[in-house]
């Protein structure tokens, strides 16, 4: 093991990068607290543990533990690596043999025929599930287990191996996905494991947020229902990431009360000290071009999770990066924040009164301070490019570490420009380097998990797919290129480093862009400040009305049950019934139709099945690229780079879902270019403050992929563009918008040079605040504000839900709209920076690069429109 002091000097390079160093934190060494294991606990299961050297539990697996035993709801939510899945395993399992045993000891009572215990183990993604189904296996085969039956099972698992599930497994490893489309609306083949369903198991949970968030709530309340009618009422065990208040986060989602639920935080496991370093690439000369040496992070499909929604205006804006100057309206700001940069929005304070004439400062753009010389006119080295260096320094001195990039494309060239630099030095550690993304085949990532924990590879650059529980301990040193989005999300990534209780070094590198800056040249922004919690609403109507037809599917929903699904479910009922959904009787609501009910909703809205990316010549399946994402990624003469190989799309086929590749050796990469328009289908409700018109209803969201550029790697010369016939996309949903017209724009001082960056500024800081008020997340909303709507012919800023058919949220947003605007004010103005920064008007993923912004124009404008709302 490496030590971290000295992995720091090397990435400092004997002072030659010392500028480039903002900030070093280290955070201290925590002695782990061991306890007793409990009583209750299977001995040959605590045998186990101790033969992978468990000696001990540590007090929180051990509280935890005891709590779920006793029957209680249980979350834990603790630093990476800390140890949860024994606390969830050890009353599980030992529960399962418990009951298997008294059935064995007395086979001819009644209760004890089919009664042998089961477990239902849910995750967000199909990795992490394969990542815990290896583990259990570990200590099954260190306890010499043979009778507890253990399965993973997903839409991928044969029919024949399902029916073995359904027959015989005790503890079932799955998503809430299939429980959605196949477990429920199937439960009568699945009677044996719902009737004797003694623990349900959510691991990651934090990542169950925003819409995703509500229909896995709704999910989970189905599934109650359901193993309530086979006579099973299973205590859920949930494992969380440090957030904010887990307890109530976890009650909201298993549909309990709060008090119900135990919440374990106080982590108790060994840590090793840790170095947190602050990281700005430095400025380039001109000549070199501010993506010398690499691809730029201009991809940008961003891709944190493989499980979360696709906004599609924010597909559009990730797809073409810098190449935002091709879009329909020059006067129009497009946003849609990405799901991994979601940060806290800034709580409204005091009014602090207006802000006076901004100053823009020579320190990072949108603080007004004086730390360094930032010059326009010579941009910074690209994250991407300095986080190849870093990694190349960091393998080469024998370190193990994990990359953090914030796209696929990013974590490709990472890979690539790392290996090419190791070559120079050590060809045998070139090989040692490997990229770990989405559209990976399963096999592959999981050969690509199993190198980095033996120590075949030294190095992988990564999207945040390796953000949640798959089990990687032993490194190093975590390089992290851009802010992920949430402070959730950076720890989660920082925790990877000095895993077991080992030293660690985390480097938090800025891209250019100003929240990146501002947070490395304001360290209690990034480090200090407390973890955001998980957000979601259960009792969305948008959301949890296709699941009341689904549970009405699986069996008729009673009077009784409706306070299970929240306080408003008697008036969607009778909403569902008016439109024919479903029918009423005596004995309850029925759905009556012949199609699928779990068919209405996806829990995930990803917009269609993946684009496959095949290999012409031989017929290989390379892996899969996101619906949403294939226009601007695999269009025909697109590179794709797969492990460092490039291959040219020699056709797109989306009516087969199928993109054909040839393998070529390319010296350039493509980058597509879009235009995004939003029009008002029919406008539901309008009301006017004086010459300010507020509107809601239905519009679409439209994105087209027009032409893409072939740009030569390392210098980026443009080589030519070619046009490109492809659909347009589009999001029906709803939106809030309010307009300002000529004499608001006026009153408010507001020229025509300083109206685009006034209204982006209150569009970007409405988004952040509207999650306040409508129990949502940024992620679960775009938003677009122009100088001049064709639609309504004024100046309008919108922020829409980033669902097909609407979410609620922009109607929320439309029902407060002088409560959302004067907290958006009070949020701006009260900020102590005089030209914008994250905690006001600058977005985490914005379209646009938060360009341009007016902090004061923008606390002039809502001044203005405030005027005139009622009293």
């Amino acid at each position: 093991m490496v030590r971290t002091g000295e992995l720091l000097d090397v990435l400092l390079a004997a002072g030659r990068r010392a500028d480039r160093l903002t900030h070093v934190r280290h955070l201290p060494a925590r002695e782990g607290v061991p306890v007793d294991w409990p009583a209750w606990a299977d001995p040959d299961l605590v045998a186990g543990y101790r033969a992978l050297g468990v000696e001990r539990p540590w007090r929180h697996q051990a509280v935890a533990a005891d709590a779920a035993w006793s029957g209680r709801h249980t979350v834990l939510s603790t630093s990476t690596g800390s140890g949860k899945s024994l606390a969830f395993w050890l009353p599980s399992l030992s529960a399962v043999r418990a009951q298997a045993a008294a059935r064995a000891l007395d086979p001819g009572r009644i209760e004890t025929v089919a009664r042998r215990g089961s477990v239902l183990y849910l995750c967000p993604t199909k990795a992490l599930a394969a990542d815990q189904r290896h583990a259990l296996d570990r200590v099954l085969h260190a306890a010499r287990l043979r009778d507890v039956r253990v399965s993973t099972c997903d839409g991928d698992t044969a029919q024949e191996e399902r029916r073995w599930v359904q027959e015989y497994a005790d503890v079932v490893l799955t998503n809430p996905d299939f429980l959605h489309f196949a477990l429920l609306p199937q439960h009568r083949r699945w009677a044996r494991l719902l009737g004797s369903l003694r623990y349900v198991v959510l691991d990651e949970c934090h990542a169950f947020r925003g819409v995703f968030g509500a229909h896995v709530a709704a999910v989970l309340r189905r599934l109650r229902r359901v193993a309530g009618t086979y006579g099973a009422d299973p205590v859920f065990l949930l494992a969380s990431a440090t957030t904010a208040e887990p307890a109530v986060s976890a009650a909201r989602l298993i549909g309990a009360a709060p008090e119900d639920v135990v919440s374990v935080a106080d982590d108790a496991s060994p840590a090793g000290r840790k170095t947190v370093a602050l990281w700005q690439p430095p400025e380039v000369a001109p000549a070199e071009g501010p993506w010398s040496g690499l691809l730029p992070e201009d991809d940008p499909w961003a891709l944190p999770l493989d499980e979360p929604p696709v906004d599609v205006d924010r597909a559009g804006a990730e797809a073409a990066g810098d190449e935002a100057a091709a879009r329909a309206d020059g006067a129009a700001t497009i946003d849609g924040d990405d799901p991994a940069a979601r940060t806290a929005a800034p709580a409204p304070g005091p009014d602090a009164g207006s802000v006076g004439p901004a100053r823009e400062g020579t320190g990072p753009l949108g603080t007004g301070e004086d730390l360094v010389a930032d010059d326009p006119d010579r941009p910074r080295r690209s994250a991407t490019a300095e986080v190849a260096d870093l990694l190349a320094d960091l393998t080469a001195a024998g370190a193990r570490t994990l990359a953090f990039t914030r796209s696929r494309r990013a974590a490709e060239s990472v890979a690539t420009v790392t290996r090419e630099h190791l070559r120079e030095v050590d060809p045998e550690l070139a090989v040692a380097v490997a990229a770990y993304r989405g559209g990976y085949l399963p096999e592959e990532r999981r050969e690509l998990e199993q190198a980095i924990r033996t120590g075949r590879l030294r190095a992988l650059a990564t999207t945040n797919a390796l953000e949640l529980g798959v089990d990687i301990s032993g490194l190093d040193a975590v390089v992290i290129a851009g802010w992920p989005g949430t402070r959730v999300s950076l720890w989660q990534q920082a925790g990877r480093a000095g895993r077991a209780g080992a030293d660690g070094l985390v480097v938090l590198v800025a891209r250019e862009d100003p929240l990146d800056t501002y947070l490395v040249h304001h360290p209690e922004a990034a480090l200090d400040a407390p973890v955001e919690a998980t957000v979601f609403d259960p009792g969305n109507p948008y959301v949890l009305a296709p699941h009341l037809c689904a549970a009405a599917a699986e069996t008729p929903i009673r009077a009784e049950e409706l306070d299970l699904f929240g306080p408003n479910t008697r008036e969607l009922l009778d909403v569902l019934v008016a439109r024919g959904a479903l029918r009423r009787r005596p004995s309850g609501w029925y759905w009556t139709h012949a199609e699928q009910a779990a068919r209405l909703t996806d829990l995930r809205g990803t917009g269609g099945d993946p684009v496959r990316v095949v290999e012409s010549t031989t017929g290989r399946l390379l892996g899969t690229v996101d619906s949403a994402a294939a226009d601007s990624t695999v269009h025909a003469g697109a590179v794709y780079v797969h492990q460092g190989a490039t291959y040219v799309v020699d056709e797109l086929r989306l009516e087969d879902g199928v993109a054909l590749v040839d393998r070529r050796d390319v010296d350039y990469g493509t980058w597509a270019r879009w235009v995004t328009s939003t029009e008002i289908r029919s406008v539901t409700a309008e009301r006017r403050w004086g010459p300010v018109t507020w509107g809601f209803g239905a519009v679409d969201v439209t994105t087209q992929v027009l032409s893409f550029q072939r740009k030569r790697i390392p210098d980026m010369e443009v080589l030519g563009s070619e046009l490109l016939d492809l659909p347009a996309r589009t999001l029906p949903t709803t939106s809030v918008w309010w307009t300002a017209p000529v004499e608001v724009l006026e009153r408010a001082g507001i020229t025509v040079e300083t109206a685009p960056g006034a209204l982006h500024a209150a569009e970007h800081a409405s988004i952040g605040l509207l999650p306040l008020l409508a129990t949502c997340d940024r992620w679960d909303l775009g938003g677009v504000s122009t100088a001049l709507h064709a639609d309504t012919e004024q100046a309008t800023v919108f922020v829409h839900d980033a669902y097909p058919g609407g979410a609620g949220f922009a109607e929320r947003g439309y029902g407060l709209g002088a409560t959302w605007l004067r907290a958006t004010r009070q949020a701006i103005a009260t900020c102590p920076c005089r030209t914008g920064c994250p905690a006001c008007v600058q977005s985490p993923k914005c379209g646009n690069g938060n360009n341009p912004l007016e902090k004061a124009a923008a606390v002039r404008l809502l001044d203005a429109v405030l005027a005139h709302a009622p009293a």
